[in-house]
């Protein structure tokens, strides 16, 4: 079987897939060179150095992970979308461990900037819109849906709820209802800019 000609992308998907298998911290350009079969120098003419693998990875993530959420919010509305999206990221969390941890860092430049990091950000104002909220408040809730998924998922992945019921399904359903009702009768800051 050939193998694909070695590419900026074919370097960073082989990395994503190595960082799912041994985590994103484990990730060096070695690495990905010995599971290329290459030469460590060979990947430099596609990636700057580690950093900027990283935030290749942490941009493949990002375009993953807002494909599968726009895929469980598509033709859905508040409550129903909002469970849509929390739902893909868990998943999504569960699914690749790795490129969940590239997301769990202070990302580079190049990702922050990256299509996929403004594709991410705009699906997620999407389902802010169906709570009516100014483009100010919904700047506020996205942090605060943020926060509550991302601490969710944190918390569970390191099994702080391994020891008490009931189970964390019930929690996590909970707390997005919750979530929901907060964000229905959101307390409007007055300022839409």
């Amino acid at each position: 079987m050939s193998r694909s000609p070695l590419t900026a992308a074919v370097v960073v998907a082989d990395a994503a897939d190595l960082a799912d298998d041994i985590g994103f911290d484990a990730v060096t350009l070695s690495a990905v060179a010995r599971r290329l079969g290459v030469k460590t120098p060979s990947l430099y003419s596609h990636v700057r150095d580690l950093a900027a693998l990283r935030d290749g990875i942490t941009a493949l993530a990002l375009s993953e992970l807002a494909r599968a959420a726009s895929l469980a919010v598509a033709g859905r509305s508040g409550s129903e979308a909002l469970h849509g999206f929390a739902d893909a990221h868990r998943e999504f969390a569960r699914s690749n461990p790795g490129l969940w941890q590239s997301l769990e860092r202070r990302a580079g430049a190049a990702a922050v900037d990256s299509d996929a990091a403004r594709g991410f950000v705009a699906l997620t104002d999407a389902v802010l819109r169906g709570y009516g909220l100014s483009p100010t408040d919904r700047v506020h809730a996205i942090r605060l849906l943020g926060s509550t998924i991302n601490g969710f998922i944190a918390l569970e992945r390191i099994g702080s709820f391994d020891h008490s019921q009931p189970a964390p399904e019930t929690s996590w359903r909970i707390a997005l209802d919750a979530l929901d009702s907060l964000l229905a009768a959101w307390p409007s800051t007055g300022k839409n800019s």
